[in-house]
């Protein structure tokens, strides 16, 4: 059977040859490039490891530089709020003590190096850069977590914009000297495979687990290759016991999640995201004013929500 039915090219290759290596010549070398407006992102095939086909899960060990890792915390530390979940009736975002971490959303391509991270994303993963949400960066401190869930929808609101999340992206910014983990509870890799001594948390025992380490990424699909979705990804952030957590993530849909309203009423004065008007209500368009207003090369998500522009 042809695995890229299941794989991006590159880990196709490399589920083909699981006994493949480079020379640290040969691995420069093999380094695919993919160049945006303004910046070169680098994908390097080789760094990336398979934890899981039940959920199809994968490592990328050093996605990130140390400098990325640095200018996405200080991008969001300022800026942030409590994370909320999207209610499984209505879609609207809700305050929950399943999750308990504080995060912001940066703008699409906010600068080069944003770019040229979602330009590397999109080079992994195969799937459009307009395909994704708006990066979300998250700090987690001491005892907070986010309790299992997944990352499909349940209600029928937020498939209207780009359908089910198919894959997600989480990117570890920062070391966690203890807890912290992701866990999958429900995997089929088996639990006996991962042996846990006590630097693991009992919440990462769980299940098969992933610790936080700077610059790693860790990627995993919510949907089947037949684009149903997948139970087995249920995941969750493991409480923090020591130290402080700093993690992005890139949700990315099924089709693309840049589609404007057809025909709005008054030219860019509309919301593209149902939880504008919570997010307004909270201070996110002073807060957080180039996704929410946007820039003059872009407009922003919640236009009408921020009373930026006239409606009729």
């Amino acid at each position: 059977m042809d695995c890229r039915v299941f794989l991006p090219l590159s880990l196709c290759f490399l589920s083909l040859f699981p006994n493949f290596s480079h020379s640290a010549t040969e691995t420069q070398s093999s380094v695919l490039r993919l160049t945006t407006g303004a910046s070169s992102a680098p994908f390097d095939p080789t760094r990336v490891t398979q934890i899981s086909w039940h959920p199809r899960a994968f490592i990328y060990r050093g996605f990130l530089t140390h400098e990325e890792c640095d200018h996405l915390i200080n991008l969001a530390k300022d800026k942030l709020e409590l994370s909320m979940v999207a209610d499984n009736e209505s879609g609207k975002s809700v305050m929950s003590e399943v999750r308990t971490s504080t995060g912001m959303f940066l703008s699409k391509a906010q600068d080069d190096i944003v770019a040229g991270i979602e330009a590397r994303i999109a080079a992994w993963t195969f799937l459009p850069v307009e395909n994704g949400e708006a990066m979300q960066v998250l700090r987690y401190e001491l005892g907070q977590k986010y309790e299992p869930h997944f990352d499909y929808f349940h209600d029928k609101v937020n498939l209207e914009l780009g359908g089910h999340r198919i894959a997600t992206v989480l990117m570890y910014l920062s070391d966690v000297k203890r807890g912290g983990e992701t866990v999958f509870p429900d995997s089929e890799q088996a639990k006996e495979s991962q042996p846990k001594d006590d630097n693991w948390s009992d919440c990462a025992k769980m299940g098969y687990a992933v610790k936080p380490n700077e610059g790693d990424a860790l990627l995993f699909f919510s949907l089947h290759t037949n684009a149903t979705p997948d139970p087995l990804s249920l995941h969750g952030s493991c409480p923090v016991i020591e130290g402080e957590k700093w993690s992005a993530t890139k949700w990315i849909h099924v089709r693309s999640f840049e589609e404007k309203e057809e025909n709005p009423e008054n030219g860019d004065c509309v919301d593209r995201n149902v939880n504008c008007p919570q997010w307004a209500a909270a201070g996110e368009c002073e807060g957080n004013p180039i996704y929410m207003v946007g820039t003059e090369d872009a407009a922003g998500f919640c236009r009408k929500s921020c009373k930026v522009c006239s409606s009729k």
